[in-house]
């Protein structure tokens, strides 16, 4: 699983991660806000929103605790991951399944995960530029699924990039992931492109609580 915030470059490491050989299933190569598609299986972003919706929560109104999944929502689930029968490596992205995690996890016991995270400013720079987010809003989100993605981390460490690496320096660390992962190494084909990075972080101070996670995040990531 793809782990990480909307806007942060997950769209980038999932399209690289296919590159170099992982089965991504029915999948977005195309929208208007990633011309490359953000490579989202539509099917499991559809179950996502449908298990968060029930409950109220959206990927923009995020669940504060654990969602426990019905038995029909594993169903479900289980009809979905059953697609990939016979699929020697495959794996799928989505930024709501970071709210679901839990759910995945029991469904699928040796679920490993890669992540991807950028700063706070950029990715409100970003939902700002997609939809109108006001900045306030946008902030609060990237710090709901960014304490997720650290606490992931805390339970069992796993391969962590920052989007906002110089591309040259990305690409070496992607390089070393995709191997560890068992992968094949990108050479001259890469996802990467200039319309996946429009927005640069802002070089201002950010709120006590949303540095730290932020310093946290760079301390653990490749």
């Amino acid at each position: 699983m793809v782990v990480g915030m909307h806007r942060s470059g997950t769209s980038f490491l999932t399209g690289s991660l296919q590159q170099a050989g992982l089965e991504l299933g029915k999948f977005s190569a195309w929208n208007p806000h990633n011309l490359k598609g953000n490579r989202e299986n539509l099917d499991i972003v559809a179950f996502n929103d449908a298990v968060l919706g029930a409950r109220g929560y959206a990927w923009d109104k995020p669940p504060v605790a654990r969602v426990e999944w019905t038995e029909q929502e594993r169903e479900q689930a289980r009809a979905l991951i059953a697609d990939f029968t016979g699929d020697r490596r495959w794996g799928f992205k989505d930024p709501r399944s970071l709210l679901l995690v839990e759910g995945w996890q029991e469904l699928i016991p040796d679920l490993r995960f890669v992540g991807i995270f950028r700063h706070p400013t950029a990715v409100a720079q970003s939902l700002h530029a997609r939809g109108g987010m006001p900045e306030e809003q946008a902030l609060a989100l990237w710090a709901a699924y960014n304490a997720r993605l650290l606490a992931l981390y805390r339970q069992q460490p796993f391969p962590l990039l920052c989007f906002d690496e110089d591309e040259a320096v990305l690409h070496d660390k992607l390089n070393a992931v995709l191997l560890e992962l068992g992968l094949e190494p990108l050479t001259d084909e890469r996802f990467f492109s200039a319309e996946l990075k429009h927005h640069e972080q802002l070089e201002r101070p950010l709120p006590a609580d949303l540095q730290d996670m932020y310093r946290q995040l760079r301390a653990y990531a490749r």
